[in-house]
């Protein structure tokens, strides 16, 4: 995103992220307020999901991103296709994300991806990651039965770990116990191209809704 400076980590704990955010109308948002949805947790500038939403117009995607620039970047780009059935929204996914998911049209949420997210190295920031028992729940209650988790990090242990979390809820099970090759959603983020032209493996994991 050289077009905009925009800052690499921030921390979700810090006072200034802890606000709610205000689900908007979504029947003003998409054209068709019944197809299923796809939410993009920690979206970043939108590009994957500008491509996936053009592919699949029959779908509505939702992007959640901490960073306020990259999500008016993202609704630029997104107005400059006119798309209709893609939206990005700023906010802390750690303290909004069940507001979130209860302001969407009943039983439509149909798959989330969390992709590469902050690794946050250290162990006094374990907090600080996304994926937490917390957001595990909020997605069970909310996920209808055969909705999808689509994870993926190039860190081995990042995926790991968020593979661990969702395991110790028994509301998910794992379609395959290896990683995934190659992207079942065929449409890479900049980070997993990137990963791949260095000639790094991604690993990957789809959990499904019991």
């Amino acid at each position: 995103m050289s077009r905009i400076k925009v800052r690499q980590h921030v921390n979700p704990l810090s006072i200034i992220y802890q606000q709610s955010l205000i689900p908007p109308d979504w029947s003003v948002i998409y054209a068709n307020l019944s197809a299923p949805i796809h939410i993009d947790i920690g979206c970043a500038g939108g590009r994957f999901l500008l491509q996936l939403a053009e592919k699949n117009r029959e779908w509505n995607y939702l992007g959640i991103e901490i960073r306020e620039s990259l999500v008016v970047y993202a609704n630029q780009k997104r107005d400059e296709v006119s798309s209709n059935n893609l939206h990005y929204v700023f906010g802390n996914i750690n303290t909004s994300l069940a507001t979130l998911l209860a302001s969407l049209p009943p039983g439509k949420l149909q798959r989330i991806s969390i992709q590469y997210p902050d690794p946050c190295f250290k162990t006094r920031h374990a907090k600080r990651r996304v994926v937490q028992p917390e957001l595990v729940n909020d997605i069970a209650r909310y996920l209808p039965t055969g909705g999808e988790i689509f994870l993926q990090s190039d860190l081995e242990w990042v995926a790991q770990e968020m593979c661990d979390r969702f395991s110790e809820n028994p509301a998910f099970c794992r379609t395959q116990t290896d990683w995934l090759e190659p992207n079942p959603l065929g449409i890479p983020t900049e980070r997993e191209i990137a990963t791949l032209n260095k000639g790094l493996p991604v690993h990957r994991a789809i959990w499904i809704r019991d």
